[in-house]
């Protein structure tokens, strides 16, 4: 296990090093930079030695190795940097928008959970094809949904049609749960398509007929003796949706004008400010190595054949 432990740990350290360069790589080839977006203007009555005093002192002229080594550098102590447009830390920033999108996608991914568990239990249990085909196939139709449309959708119903839901002066719960439905929609369809296929897999194994044999209904063999098996292969689904699952907080959060890390990533994209972009791209990246870390880690935890071939390859 201490083997296996130290693999994925490696494995995870790699994968953060990757995005971090990457992303330093593409956003330092941007044209243009936040220090020339912000005071290169003529309304300030910068001077162009003004401007590039001002360049020297983010130090954005300096050759790209010595701001790579920098920067990560000051990554790796927990510095983030200056953001150029907001005048504050980076750290500053992600400290006042992270906890909404991390509420927003929390709910979003619980809805999503909920939402799949449902469609592949219901489909599993009915007697009747045409509602097993009419279940089934909602997945199709929920992964097709372009995530700003449902938004807009969503509004349009809601809020001004059946006027449930303010968009103006929501109470702090109203405010979410438009766009907590827009995020998980989109998410439950690969959790509930890989589910279903799960649950058909798994009843047709020996165990299933036995137990249906000994007269268990078709309710308590799911219950009982299908979902723990069906539900362990959608744990890794689930660890590499978390990717989507921000990329849908940004554009829903920009539908919805919440302010959580996708308003700041647009702001950040549209003044070019690379400290901020970074940042993000560093935690989007950190989130993601740790839930499927820990995906990885429960997998033998679950299933006591992994602990066994953890254990030989050790």
């Amino acid at each position: 296990m201490s083997a296996y432990l130290l693999n994925r740990v490696a494995q995870a350290l790699f994968v953060l090093w990757a995005a971090f360069t990457v992303s330093f790589v593409l956003l330092q080839a941007m044209p243009g930079d936040a220090v020339l977006i912000k005071f290169q203007n003529p309304d300030l009555g910068l001077t162009a030695a003004q401007v590039a005093e001002i360049r020297a002192s983010y130090a954005v002229d300096s050759p790209f190795v010595v701001q790579y080594v920098r920067t990560i550098g000051k990554f790796l102590t927990g510095d983030f940097g200056y953001s150029v447009q907001a005048g504050v830390p980076v750290g500053t920033l992600l400290a006042a928008h992270l906890p909404a999108t991390l509420k927003l996608a929390t709910l979003g991914f619980l809805l999503a959970g909920v939402l799949a568990i449902l469609i592949a239990f219901v489909s599993s249990l009915t007697r009747f094809a045409w509602l097993r085909g009419a279940l089934q196939s909602i997945p199709s139709l929920f992964i097709s949904v372009p995530t700003f449309w449902l938004g807009i959708m969503l509004i349009q119903i809601f809020s001004f049609r059946l006027k449930l839901v303010p968009v103006i002066n929501p109470a702090p719960w109203q405010e979410l749960i438009l766009p907590v439905m827009a995020l998980a929609v989109p998410i439950s369809a690969p959790l509930a398509q890989v589910l279903v296929r799960n649950i058909d897999d798994v009843m047709t194994r020996p165990f299933v007929v036995v137990a249906r044999a000994k007269g268990a209904t078709r309710f308590w063999v799911l219950w009982r003796h299908v979902a723990k098996n069906a539900l362990l292969p959608t744990l890794t689904i689930a660890g590499v949706l978390f990717g989507e699952l921000v990329a849908g907080a940004v554009v829903t959060e920009t539908v919805f004008g919440l302010n959580g890390i996708g308003g700041l990533t647009e702001r950040a994209v549209g003044s070019q400010d690379t400290a901020v972009l970074q940042a993000i791209v560093v935690i989007s990246a950190l989130a993601f190595v740790i839930i499927n870390l820990v995906v990885d880690l429960l997998y033998p935890v679950l299933d006591p054949r992994l602990r066994t071939k953890a254990g030989v390859a050790a």
